[in-house]
């Protein structure tokens, strides 16, 4: 069994947001994003289906040429390979559940 919280030991970066996994499971990897208001993860894809939920917060969430602008508490999938971007509204806590086959250093990279 494995307890964390998305919430305590928050670290805000200058330069772009926070990425830190916070829990390894046999099927998944829960990875913490922190971003200061107007930070931004540019365009990219990921090779298996990703589940982004705003914890804290609010983000623009750019996909398919669309912008939708997710707050507290919802929740969006993508498949594999689909092109999405995020920016912070303001300070915003951010959870990224990636496939145990995905790498968080692909996700610092961005």
């Amino acid at each position: 069994m494995n307890v964390t919280s998305f919430l305590e030991n928050i670290e805000y970066k200058d330069n772009k947001p926070a990425v830190s996994i916070l829990m390894e499971t046999d099927f998944s990897k829960e990875i913490r994003i922190v971003f200061k208001k107007g930070q931004v993860m540019k365009d990219h894809k990921a090779p298996f289906t990703i589940i982004v939920q705003v914890i804290k917060g609010s983000i623009d969430f750019g996909v398919k040429e669309e912008l939708l602008l997710l707050n507290e508490g919802d929740l969006i999938s993508l498949e594999a390979n689909v092109l999405h971007n995020l920016k912070a509204k303001e300070e915003s806590v951010v959870r990224l559940t990636l496939s145990k086959l995905d790498s968080v250093k692909r996700v610092e990279s961005v």
